[in-house]
């Protein structure tokens, strides 16, 4: 047999197995009362009660927290500004991310935070800026976007040091894959002062339910 044949007929036993090595996460998190009525058609909007940051409705991140290898790359992503609101109201990213904020207006913005873990401003950029402003966010944590022009306008990125994380949908269900087999903490970011987490064990190959209920 032909050792490019051979290659092939070995790499097709390997594989396989290797795609079964990768653990998955699935559950639910126990999501709260939205703070006002249902926003029309899922449009979510960050919102500040008593010093809390959230989304209403109610959104939580699931993130896997461990020590995993730094990406080889600069990941890049986009928060839009459309219809005077950003989009997506909350943007989960890794750490060493670069952001873009296109302004999809017709109208000017002005975008900046006063976060500890990113201060920024943009300055005033019109629809058609080039090159679109952006930013690297190199610290964890939670950081809240405004418009210096338009004060209704609220937005969250939530910086992790994590490359395995996910949002859950408006029931709270959730979905990780391609998760490295072993002891980790589980952890789900639902506001500014609330996290849940719970300790996990991945295994090859096996799917791990975990839910997280109200806390007592």
């Amino acid at each position: 047999m032909p050792r490019r044949a051979v290659s092939l007929f070995f790499a097709a036993l390997i594989l396989p197995a290797l795609a079964l090595a990768q653990a998955t996460l699935e559950g639910r998190v126990t999501l709260p009362k939205a703070i006002t009525a249902p926003v029309v058609n899922q449009r979510y909007e960050i919102v500040s009660k008593a010093g809390v940051v959230a989304t209403n409705p109610p959104l939580a991140v699931v993130f896997l927290a461990g020590d995993f290898p730094k990406s080889a790359t600069v990941p890049v992503t986009r928060l839009v500004q459309k219809d005077l609101a950003f989009v997506p109201a909350l943007l989960p990213i890794r750490t060493g991310t670069k952001v873009e904020f296109p302004n999809l207006d017709e109208q000017f913005h002005n975008i900046f935070s006063y976060s500890p873990a990113k201060r920024f401003d943009l300055g005033r950029y019109r629809p058609d800026e080039k090159p679109v402003p952006s930013q690297t966010f190199d610290v964890a944590g939670l950081v809240t976007l405004r418009c210096d022009i338009h004060e209704h306008m609220r937005g969250a990125i939530l910086v992790l040091d994590t490359p395995h994380f996910v949002m859950t949908d408006a029931a709270g269900n959730f979905r990780l894959t391609g998760l490295p087999p072993g002891r980790y903490t589980l952890k789900a970011w639902l506001d500014s002062k609330t996290t849940r987490e719970r300790v996990v064990e991945l295994r090859d190959g096996a799917t791990l339910r975990v839910d997280f209920p109200v806390s007592p």
